[in-house]
């Protein structure tokens, strides 16, 4: 029986991956900040609880950003003997930090909101559009640069700024209803539809961080596409114990049994291993660890 434990790290790619993604994040934590303060001044100034509201979310969102930032920085360290598999599960870190300061944003801006429904007063609809016009300027700036991000950290990110940007066209819409009809109570209530869409995606964010942290097997690598694929190797007797995770939602890691013929020399299991390890590389899968093992011996383990 013999043992390979392939290591396919893919550095330049994953690092031109991180590096790009700390770029993204620095520049939405700067323009994310910048904004925050326009909005505080310009919600003090227009009366609008809707625009207050998201200066104090963008406020709890530059803080976490700027952890966001800090752990996708700490995200690129390599493997060491503490952190055997490398520190790139920190930047899900950053995305949970992110998740409870928006859910904390949002639990306030909806108590906030609900007093201004039960006491309405009528904002300044001209100031609203022009912070709302800029709004979605500078929010579709930042959610533009963040698109192409591959790491949940960034999608968490990325998915902020597309809140915002819905989120400013519908103030957009009020302050617009608004100037012409007396309507004060559509200024709250547009407040807690947003608070509502945020905690929506909040949810979605946190239970596929959850996944990730529980080792769920990654959305887009298949344990039936991978035997389909060893099928394709008449070496291959059969496979099983198949391990499929991912470290951030992007590093997917596997490790298998792999049965062939008793009578296979070692060159020939080092060349299909290579093989494998290869059509591996196509599925997605960024580190590959085989045990090669004949159909005469047992490999040991419970679960085979």
């Amino acid at each position: 029986m013999a043992h390979n434990h392939n290591h396919n790290h893919s550095h330049g790619h994953s690092h031109g991956h991180h590096h790009h993604g700390e770029a993204n994040i620095s520049f939405a934590f700067w323009l994310n900040t910048a904004f925050a303060i326009i909005e505080l001044v310009g919600g003090y100034l227009t009366n609008s609880v809707a625009i207050m509201s998201d200066a104090l979310h963008d406020f709890g969102d530059s803080f976490s950003l700027g952890i966001s930032w800090y752990f996708q920085r700490v995200s690129k360290k390599k493997r060491d003997q503490k952190y055997s598999y490398g520190y790139k599960r920190f930047s899900l870190l950053g995305a949970f930090i992110n998740s409870i300061v928006l859910t904390v944003g949002s639990v306030i801006i909806i108590e906030e909101s609900v007093r201004r429904v039960l006491s309405p007063a009528q904002p300044n609809a001209d100031g609203m559009i022009w912070l709302a016009v800029l709004g979605i300027a500078a929010n579709g700036l930042a959610m533009l640069r963040l698109k192409k991000g591959k790491s949940i950290n960034e999608r968490v990110v990325y998915l902020h700024f597309i809140e915002d940007v819905l989120g400013w066209v519908a103030v957009l819409i009020g302050a617009i209803v608004m100037k012409f009809f007396t309507v004060p109570v559509l200024d709250p209530i547009l407040s807690i539809a947003i608070a509502a869409y945020i905690l929506l995606n909040v949810y979605r964010n946190i239970k596929e961080s959850l996944k990730i942290v529980l080792q769920a097997a990654p959305e887009n690598v298949s344990e039936e596409k991978i035997k389909e694929a060893l099928a394709k190797y008449p070496e291959v007797i059969s496979v099983h114990d198949i391990h499929i995770w991912t470290m951030d939602g992007e590093y997917n890691v596997l490790s298998m049994h792999i049965v062939v013929s008793p009578e296979k020399a070692i060159g020939d299991l080092e060349s299909l291993k290579a093989k494998i390890k290869h059509a591996m590389e196509h599925m997605d899968i960024s580190h590959t660890t085989l045990e090669m093992e004949t159909d005469q011996a047992h490999c040991g383990q419970v679960d085979c």
